[in-house]
């Protein structure tokens, strides 16, 4: 048992259920009986009392080890970094091809390590025109970058590094176009094989939405459950189903995994813009984390909304003039920073829960870099957590 665990720390522990995740709540150094269970702690021997963070009471035994620190990462564009390009974006008439993403990507991880960044989203354009069903000559470029893959994927073994893909909203498994379902599902698989060529483990997912209502809801749920049961095992082990802030709400895509087993992957800002049911935030989190594949960490998003004017270019119709027109923002827009203490009340509110934060910021890694001060200066025991 470590002798240098302090308040908060990040700790797991054996129990007769397996493994648990918790946080130190105090360190005892004189005798005590808590529960049913007698710590025989002194100054010399002194033992911790951690809560895991359930509703069973609190272990005050076996805490073998810190646990990993938890993880912050951003989406795609670099903004910190000099030149660095998240995909090759030329037009086809360019040849573009997969293997100068990787060369970026490969850049990437060199700033990654260098900022001590544990967490990226691909861009979802990594392979272009990969699926594009009238252009032959890109399908095959997964399959041509096989060592690559390999070789990258290796790399980002060794730096701990976590990584996922999340399509755009053109992924729509639940659309009543088959052709469209189609489209998605090719999408799917390209950027499934290219985390599986990676040989990269559970953590590397692939994030999507329920898709369209169609003035249906319930049937948009049953539409997605009966493509999820469709798939080929190869995506569904990558698949991962996120709640949005506008027609699926946390408790859709609660019934969703009820009926199909999909991992979830839980949105705080769209969980405050979409919340008809007016579920309670932590039972809910701690639902969407119990969804997580074995050996996968589960993950959260994190934003916060846009509060500034939004300017709209207009034409005049009586002058002809183009004029900017003001209007309030709307609160599903994301800030360009995070707003600090919003995070640090959910991370409290989340107390004793094991998950890693991709932030949603339009700022990027600038967001997430200034997060880290402002967490260091206003919740100090939270940026040791997220440290590492």
């Amino acid at each position: 048992m470590s002798k240098k665990l302090k308040s908060c720390d990040r700790v797991e522990w054996q129990t007769s259920r397996g493994k648990t995740f918790g946080v130190v709540k105090e360190k005892l150094m004189s005798r005590r009986i808590i529960r049913s269970h007698t710590a025989a702690a002194s100054k010399k021997n002194p033992e911790y009392r951690a809560h895991s963070g359930k509703k069973t009471s609190p272990s005050s035994r076996g805490l073998a080890s810190k646990s990993k620190p938890l993880r912050v990462g951003f989406a795609v564009k670099v903004l910190g970094g000099e030149d660095l390009k998240s995909n090759d974006s030329r037009r086809w008439q360019q040849s573009p091809h997969l293997r100068l993403s990787l060369e970026y990507l490969d850049r990437i991880f060199d700033y990654l390590a260098a900022q001590k960044i544990g967490m990226y989203r691909i861009s979802s354009d990594l392979a272009p025109y990969v699926t594009h069903p009238e252009m032959p000559q890109f399908h095959r470029q997964i399959e041509e970058c096989a060592a690559e893959l390999r070789a990258l994927g290796r790399r980002a073994r060794a730096l701990d590094l976590r990584l996922s893909f999340h399509p755009s909203q053109f992924i729509v498994l639940n659309s009543p176009d088959p052709n469209l379902v189609r489209k998605s599902v090719a999408d799917l698989a390209a950027q499934a094989e290219i985390l599986d060529r990676m040989e990269l483990g559970p953590e590397a997912v692939v994030v999507v939405h329920v898709g369209g209502s169609y003035g249906d809801s319930a049937r948009g749920r049953a539409d997605w459950a009966a493509t999820y049961r469709r798939l080929g095992p190869e995506i569904r082990r990558r698949l991962v189903l996120e709640n949005d802030d506008v027609r699926y709400s946390a408790a859709d895509v609660l019934q969703i995994h009820e009926q199909t087993g999909v991992p979830l992957v839980f949105d705080h800002q769209h969980f405050r813009c979409h919340n008809p049911e007016q579920l309670e935030l932590r039972p809910t989190v701690e639902r969407f984390l119990a969804t997580a594949q074995a050996g996968a960490r589960p993950k959260i998003h994190f934003s916060s909304p846009r509060t500034e004017w939004r300017e709209l270019p207009r034409r005049n119709r009586q002058t002809g003039k183009n004029e900017i027109l003001r209007q309030a923002p709307v609160w599903t827009g994301h800030a360009d920073f995070c707003q600090p203490f919003e995070f640090i009340d959910l991370m409290r509110q989340l107390d004793g829960l094991e998950f890693d934060v991709m932030l949603e910021a339009k700022a990027k890694d600038l967001a997430l870099l200034r997060l880290r001060q402002d967490l260091l200066r206003y919740a100090p025991d939270l940026a040791e957590r997220f440290s590492g």
